[in-house]
């Protein structure tokens, strides 16, 4: 008898599914645009690259709920739960809530510069608010959904941190093989002011997996106390 949370967690599969299917199928985007920066594809984005992950991590959340685990504190801990929490913590939570506010961020400013308005006529409305508001609610239910062991601080920051130098990279190779930035944005910075901002991005992306572990820290503070009780325990 499936749960709710296998329900929960198989209509967010589909739903990513699906999502994807449809941005990678029938969004062209204009034609001029197309040509211009059409190395990488739609794989330039990082929102795509969330998007992934986020289909990722949600397929792993059935596979644990299924054959998984999600007690606060089992006596063995399945791999595929270590995998959960440490995708979530490191990854899926800090990186969502990142492209959320940013993208939202910077189009109240001056949307030209992340989302050009001729966009509209190729990328509708729905499918914006998929990918960059559903994205920040989806993972602020799982978080208050289930408990997860947040691995030590150096060790998460460190796999952001990698994950997001990896992007960086890419997104200098489009534009050594383009001569265009993925964003906009970009293309009104000189050289420091976009080291500047660079450094800005990662800082505030650290931050977001930090607001992530405090977020954890209250909500499952119960819980945090016995599994902490359980391994001193065990020392013992």
């Amino acid at each position: 008898m499936p749960t709710v949370k296998t329900v929960v967690y198989s209509v967010l599969v589909l739903y990513y599914v699906a999502t994807i299917s449809f941005d990678f199928v029938s969004i062209k985007g204009p034609p001029g645009l197309r040509k211009n920066i059409s190395f990488g594809g739609k794989l330039r984005f990082l929102t795509i690259w969330n998007m992934l992950l986020q289909g990722l991590f949600f397929t792993i959340c059935l596979l644990n709920d299924i054959i998984g685990t999600n007690e606060p504190n089992p006596k063995k801990t399945p791999i595929i739960r270590k995998v959960k929490d440490t995708l979530f913590t490191a990854l899926a939570f800090p990186l969502s809530i990142f492209v959320g506010t940013t993208f939202w961020g910077i189009y109240a400013v001056d949307r030209e510069l992340v989302f050009p308005k001729i966009l509209d006529k190729y990328f509708p409305v729905w499918l914006n608010h998929v990918m960059h508001t559903n994205i920040m609610i989806f993972v602020l239910i799982e978080m208050a959904m289930n408990f997860r062991s947040y691995p030590k601080r150096k060790t998460g920051i460190s796999i952001l941190g990698v994950f997001m130098m990896c992007y960086l990279i890419w997104m200098h190779v489009i534009y050594h093989y383009s001569g265009v930035w993925v964003y906009p944005i970009f293309e009104v910075l000189n050289l420091p002011l976009r080291i500047l901002f660079f450094v800005g991005l990662l800082v505030l992306i650290v931050v977001m997996y930090l607001i992530g572990e405090g977020l954890n820290n209250i909500l499952w503070s119960n819980q945090i106390k016995a599994v902490k009780s359980n391994k001193a325990k065990k020392r013992h």
